[in-house]
C-alpha cells in the first residue's frame, strides 16, 4: 500500500511541477549511458548488417536491465536504513517518471506562439515535440503535428509510465523509461539505425502494446468528461486505431481525432525523406489551434483517470495477495 501512496504523492508533484530545468533527471543519466554504450558497441561490432544487429540487441537489454537494478539497490539499501528514506526517495523518482505537466507546458508553448502569429517560434517550439522536420509546415500542420504528439505521449509519458510504476515500483517504472528512451535515440529506419535499432524499436512497442491499449479506452471515458465528442471518440478508436506505422500510436491519435473531429495523420517528412501515413478520423471541422488546449485537458482527465483506474486495481491485488 505503501508504494500505491508513494506513486500518488510522486504523481501530484509532477502535476505541481513539471519537469525543473534546474533538477538533475535520471533520463538524462540513461541517455547519456545509451550514448556512450552506443559508442562502445559500435567500437566493437563490425559495420554489418549482423554485426550492428548484435550490438543493439546488447544496448537493448542491458540498459533497461541497468535502469531496473540501479534503482532496485538504491531503494533497497535505502529502506535497511531507514522506511522513511525509502519513501522519500521512491516518492522523488516517482514524480520524475511522468510526464503530465511538463507534455502540457510544452505544447501550450508552441499555441502561444500560433495565438502571437509567429509561425516560425511555432515550428521551433514543436521542433522539441517532435521527430519529423518542422522548417516548411503550415499553421494548420504544426497544430496538427502538436495535437498527434500530445496524444500519443498521453501514453507513452503518462499511462504507460503509470502501468509500471503501479506493477513494479519506480524500478520497473526506470526500465521502462529506458525502454522509451532507448526508441526516441536509436530506435529509427534511418541509414544509421535501421539494424542497430531494430531490437529497440521491438521493445518500446512490445513495451507499450497493452498501456497504449489501455490509455486508448481511458481517453474515449475522458472526452465525455471533457465535454468533447465521446461517442464519435469511440468509433474513430475501433475504425483507425491500426492505421500507423506504429502498432500503438494510432491507439490515442484516432480517439484525439474522433473526441476534436479532426483529421489527424498523413505524410511527414523525417530527417529528409517523405514518410506516408495513413489519415486518422474524418475531417468534420477544419483544425484549430485552440484544439491544443482541448487536447491537452483530454490528456489530464485521461491522467486522472489512469491514476484511479491503476491505483484500484493495485488496491485489489494487495487485498487479495
Amino acid at each position: 500500500m505503501w508504494i500505491l501512496i508513494s506513486i500518488i504523492f510522486g504523481y501530484l508533484l509532477d502535476l505541481l511541477m513539471g519537469d525543473p530545468v534546474w533538477l538533475p533527471h535520471p533520463v538524462v543519466w540513461i541517455g547519456k549511458c545509451i550514448a556512450a554504450m552506443e559508442h562502445f558497441l559500435r567500437k566493437m561490432f563490425p559495420k554489418t548488417k549482423i554485426g550492428e544487429r548484435i550490438a543493439g540487441t546488447i544496448l537493448a537489454i542491458v540498459v533497461p536491465m541497468m535502469s531496473f537494478l540501479f534503482f532496485a539497490v538504491l531503494l533497497y539499501i535505502a529502506y535497511r536504513v531507514s522506511f522513511w528514506l525509502w519513501f522519500v526517495l521512491h516518492t522523488f523518482w516517482a514524480f520524475q517518471i511522468p510526464a503530465t505537466r511538463c507534455l502540457a507546458q510544452e505544447s501550450k508553448k508552441v499555441y502561444t506562439a500560433l495565438r502571437s502569429g509567429s509561425l516560425l517560434l511555432a515550428r521551433k517550439q514543436l521542433s522539441r515535440l517532435v521527430g519529423r522536420e518542422t522548417d516548411t509546415l503550415s499553421a494548420e500542420e504544426v497544430t496538427s503535428a502538436c495535437v498527434e504528439t500530445v496524444a500519443e505521449n498521453t501514453s507513452d509519458g503518462i499511462t504507460a509510465p503509470l502501468f509500471y510504476l503501479m506493477i513494479g515500483g519506480v524500478p520497473l517504472g526506470m526500465c521502462y523509461k529506458a525502454i522509451n528512451t532507448l526508441d526516441s535515440m536509436v530506435g529509427y529506419q534511418n541509414e544509421s539505425y535501421r539494424y542497430f535499432g531494430t531490437v529497440s524499436a521491438k521493445l518500446d512497442d512490445i513495451a507499450n502494446f497493452f498501456p497504449s491499449r489501455l490509455c486508448g479506452l481511458l481517453m474515449c471515458v475522458a472526452a465525455f468528461f471533457t465535454r468533447l465528442n465521446g461517442k464519435k471518440a469511440f468509433q474513430i478508436f475501433i475504425r483507425d486505431r491500426k492505421k500507423h506505422l506504429s502498432p500503438n500510436s494510432a491507439q490515442t491519435e484516432s480517439v484525439a481525432a474522433g473526441a476534436l473531429q479532426i483529421q489527424l495523420g498523413g505524410a511527414h517528412v523525417y530527417f529528409g525523406k517523405l514518410v506516408e501515413k495513413p489519415t486518422i478520423g474524418d475531417a468534420i471541422r477544419p483544425i484549430e489551434k485552440e484544439d491544443i488546449l482541448r487536447m491537452n485537458r483530454l490528456m489530464y482527465v485521461t491522467s486522472y483517470l489512469t491514476v484511479l483506474v491503476f491505483g484500484l486495481g493495485r488496491i485489489v491485488f494487495e487485498m487479495w495477495r
